[in-house]
């Protein structure tokens, strides 16, 4: 039986290469049809050429689909991928230059937070649309979310399409047990661990070599080893005080908590490593050096990045069709495929799952893939330290989605007071006037809201 995987936003174009090496790799799936759907024509056709290219080196009998109707590509899959990006890099430039001023100086601004909530409502439509159109065109579906901020997106999918088979995914967790395995020496397949929280906040309950807590092992190279220590600055402080490790890297972590960057002087000290990627160790630079990149990029007539990198992928003379560690195609795996079981860290709602978060809300927790589908794993209680951080969070996420879902802008604008960065730095007077300002600077893509 040719199964049919729909890839949407397929111009993100690293992810759609990835997954699907990945969903090739399995025998089920070896003839499949990979139905590329994206609203930029260009991003899609080099999309498209990366796939074929993969397909052809692979010798897979599989067929390759390019398309701009979100309806054909959806129509008959069994799997579903979401790598989408709406607003693009000016969208950007708003959800972090706007709250600097006001001395929100954060890093990646994807999550939550002021960027996160606006990119939320920014992509909060096209996600209800992809959900509403998964129930029109393929209501058996596996839908799999990687595009952030991941719990907001998935818990309102989750709330306005509760029969949809619908989970997020995020690769901090195995990319962090990896990290934290080579700095103990220890190989991966001797390692486990339990991991829970919130997307991008969630902790490893547990972590073991051999049976045996590393937890020790774990705190001793990164209190002795100045390399460790530096490599993840954030997280580590957070492990020294906490008591546990983080999933998600220094970067998104310094601006998810009140210590780490209210202040120039803390982020100089503690954000010089493992908060790279833009805007890196402040935002100040990134926003500073913005315009100016932009209007040299259009003088010299520069192709857009991610055409480069294309490109270089398709000079390779020979592909590297190795399967990866993204969860995805592991789980289609197991739900359609030969039905091999697979446990993955997945974004699903707390209907009984970790005690001591608030119920109903989005968490990042164990879930078992089979022929049944995917039944989330019980965690139980959380340590209360971590508890009270994650709350915060997740009650904030809890308030902007359902703003979202009400058409409540109050309420949203609530949210924000309790954004932990936020309010380290803002009174609740400046934190209204700084909404105030991002929201009439994303009018256009906010008609939607409270229809």
């Amino acid at each position: 039986m040719r199964r049919k995987f729909a890839f949407i936003g397929a111009g993100s174009n690293v992810f759609t290469r990835n997954l699907t090496r990945d969903i090739l790799t399995f025998p089920a799936f070896e003839d499949a049809t990979i139905a590329l759907m994206d609203i930029d024509e260009e991003r899609l056709r080099w999309a498209a050429k990366a796939v074929r290219r993969i397909v052809k080196e692979g010798r897979r009998p599989a067929k390759v689909v390019p398309t701009m109707s979100r309806a054909e590509a959806l129509d008959g899959a069994d799997g579903v991928l979401a790598t989408i990006m709406v607003g693009g890099r000016d969208a950007r430039f708003h959800d972090v230059g706007i709250p600097l001023k006001y001395g929100v100086d954060q890093n990646i601004a994807d999550t939550r937070g002021p960027g996160g909530i606006m990119k939320f409502l920014r992509t909060w439509p096209a996600m209800r649309s992809i959900v509403k159109d998964i129930e029109r065109y393929c209501p058996n579906a596996v839908f799999l979310n990687y595009t952030n901020p991941m719990a907001m997106l998935c818990r309102g999918m989750q709330a306005i399409s509760p029969q949809t088979t619908v989970s997020g995914l995020c690769h901090s967790v195995q990319g962090t047990a990896s990290m934290l395995a080579r700095w103990i020496g220890a190989p991966m397949d001797q390692v486990t661990y339990l991991c829970a929280g919130i997307n991008h906040q969630a902790f490893y309950l547990q972590y073991k070599w051999n049976g045996r807590d590393a937890y020790p092992m774990i705190r001793r190279a990164v209190t002795t080893r100045k390399e460790i220590y530096n490599e993840e600055q954030v997280r580590n402080e957070m492990l020294l005080h906490l008591d546990y490790y983080v999933t998600e890297s220094s970067g998104h972590n310094s601006e998810y908590n009140a210590w780490f960057r209210k202040r120039p002087d803390l982020i100089e000290k503690y954000c010089t490593h493992g908060t790279g990627w833009n805007p890196g160790r402040s935002s100040r630079e990134w926003v500073a050096g913005w315009e100016q990149r932009a209007r040299d990029d259009r003088g010299k007539g520069k192709a857009p990045w991610w055409r480069e990198g294309v490109k270089k992928f398709l000079a390779q003379p020979k592909l590297n069709l190795k399967r990866g560690e993204e969860y995805a195609s592991y789980i289609f795996n197991a739900v359609f495929g030969d039905n091999t079981k697979y446990e993955f860290n997945g974004n699903v709602r707390n209907f009984g799952i970790i005690d001591n978060l608030p119920y109903g809300c989005c968490v990042e927790v164990p879930v078992l893939a089979s022929r049944r589908g995917l039944s989330p794993l019980k965690v139980g209680t959380m340590p209360r330290q971590l508890a009270a951080l994650i709350s915060q969070n997740a009650q904030l996420e809890e308030m902007v989605v359902t703003g979202a879902l009400t058409g409540d802008r109050r309420m949203i604008q609530q949210a924000l007071l309790f954004d932990p960065l936020t309010a380290a730095v803002c009174s609740m007077a400046e934190t209204r006037r700084m909404f105030d300002e991002l929201w009439r600077t994303s009018t256009k893509d906010l008609r939607w809201f409270g229809r």
